[in-house]
């Protein structure tokens, strides 16, 4: 998901069953940091980025594990967003980070060299491919060897938002009863509304925000049978037919009139915004746009569900990133303990949903999404049990935040806005994509 910083949500911290690691610790006070003069319990420091909701499901973890382990002070330090990234980058560098780091796992091709792989009497790679999702775990992976484990599954392909109340109003059969994304448009064509200057007030179907966007353009190649990487992906291949054919696709929903992307995008009537105040009918964007939107409009009255869209051709095939997970620093003085901790909050089915339920996101193990505690908890999950399994892991980029929020998604938004031609933003892209490689 694109980073913004989460608004405060008022979750509570579940109460976690203790379930220990893999990892035996002992009895004895490890070497190193202590409080207490040194004879009290080894303390083990984990950054993570500021996330209201996410801290309430780290600190319920922390506090089942220190009641298994008392031995053991665990300490959570956040920060936001942007000051979280220009920590690490310099932190690490120097050795004085944290002995657990919250990273993004598309990241991890970027820090893999400043952290400590995982042992192999933790975890295996191919034991971490057997329990987690594709996309998930492949952020984690980097030339073979495995870095850390996934918390979430960052799906922002194919979830939608949608207004029962404007839907009934404009007379629309209700849940959506779509087999092709024509269904989607004619749909949204009867709810988009405009005042009598032109302008758009209801978008019908909003996915011009940079997330969707982005995510949309890269599931309708490889659904169309293309690649945006190279052969052995050393670089990228974006000024392609199946590129073409979903940027044509796009623009043509624009041009029936689904959206104004003028009007609706990401800094402007951004998709979560817009929909919590009645503007948008369909709206594209992940799941974890739902904890955001009740926390920042909990007066909103329309009632709403979550879908899934249809594939725009075959399979649904798409690619995500890599979400939130843990990692360890090769400095940290107790590794043992930090993967012990790591292993309590990841690789335990019970530990793991609370965390997803805290924090309101799509787990990254298919044993927790297929749970009765998820369904419960998060309705929203069981719809997308088909598809998770279709999720493919973006790749490891140079630099994915530039490529995705800097170079596709402007481009795009140009071409949905007038401003470019289709081949002069997909020789753009190709090119400046490439260019981070270098």
């Amino acid at each position: 998901m694109k980073r913004k910083l989460f608004a405060l949500i008022a979750i509570l911290a579940f109460v976690l069953a203790a379930c220990g690691g893999g990892t035996e610790i002992s009895d004895e006070p490890a070497s190193g940091e202590t409080t207490g003069g040194g004879q009290g319990p080894t303390v083990i420091r984990i950054w993570v980025h500021t996330n209201n909701a996410f801290i309430a499901g780290y600190d319920a973890l922390i506090a089942a594990y220190e009641a298994e382990h008392p031995e053991v002070d665990i300490q959570l330090e956040n920060f936001d967003y942007e000051l979280y990234l220009q920590t690490l980058q310099t932190a690490m560098p120097a050795g004085e980070e944290a002995d657990i780091l919250q990273l993004f796992g598309t990241w991890t091709s970027q820090y893999y060299e400043r952290l400590a792989p995982v042992p192999a009497e933790v975890m295996t790679v191919a034991q971490a491919q057997e329990l987690f999702y594709a996309a998930p775990i492949g952020g984690y992976i980097v030339d073979g060897v495995l870095y850390g484990m996934p918390q979430e599954f960052n799906c922002e392909y194919g979830g939608v938002l949608v207004n029962k109340t404007l839907y009934e109003a404009a007379g629309l059969t209700y849940p959506p009863q779509w087999e092709t994304m024509d269904d989607v448009i004619a749909d949204a064509l009867v709810l988009a509304q405009s005042d009598n200057t032109g302008m758009m007030t209801t978008a019908g179907f909003h996915f011009t925000s940079a997330d969707p966007t982005v995510a949309s353009f890269l599931a309708g190649i490889r659904q169309r049978g293309g690649d945006y990487w190279n052969a052995d992906q050393t670089g990228f291949t974006f000024n392609t037919p199946e590129a073409r054919a979903q940027l044509e696709w796009m623009a043509g929903a624009v041009d029936a009139g689904v959206v104004d992307p003028i009007v609706f995008n990401d800094s402007t009537n951004f998709v979560i915004d817009a929909f919590f105040q009645g503007k948008v009918g369909i709206g594209y964007i992940g799941t974890w746009a739902i904890a955001e939107g009740q926390a920042n409009f909990p007066d909103f009255a329309d009632e709403w569900d979550y879908f899934y869209l249809p594939a725009i051709e075959g399979d649904p095939v798409f690619v995500a990133d890599s979400g939130w997970g843990l990692t360890v620093s090769p400095n940290s003085e107790h590794q043992d303990i930090a993967w012990d901790f790591i292993l309590f909050a990841t690789a335990s089915v019970d530990n793991a949903a609370q965390w997803n339920i805290a924090s309101g996101t799509i787990p990254a193990m298919p044993a927790v999404a297929e749970s009765a505690e998820i369904a419960e908890a998060m309705p929203w999950i069981p719809k997308a049990l088909d598809i998770l399994p279709y999720g493919q892991y973006l790749g490891n980029m140079p630099d994915r935040d530039l490529v995705v929020y800097e170079i596709i998604y402007p481009h795009i938004l140009n071409v949905l806005q007038g401003v470019e031609t289709i081949d002069q933003a997909l020789e753009t892209i190709d090119a400046e994509a490439n260019s981070t490689f270098r």
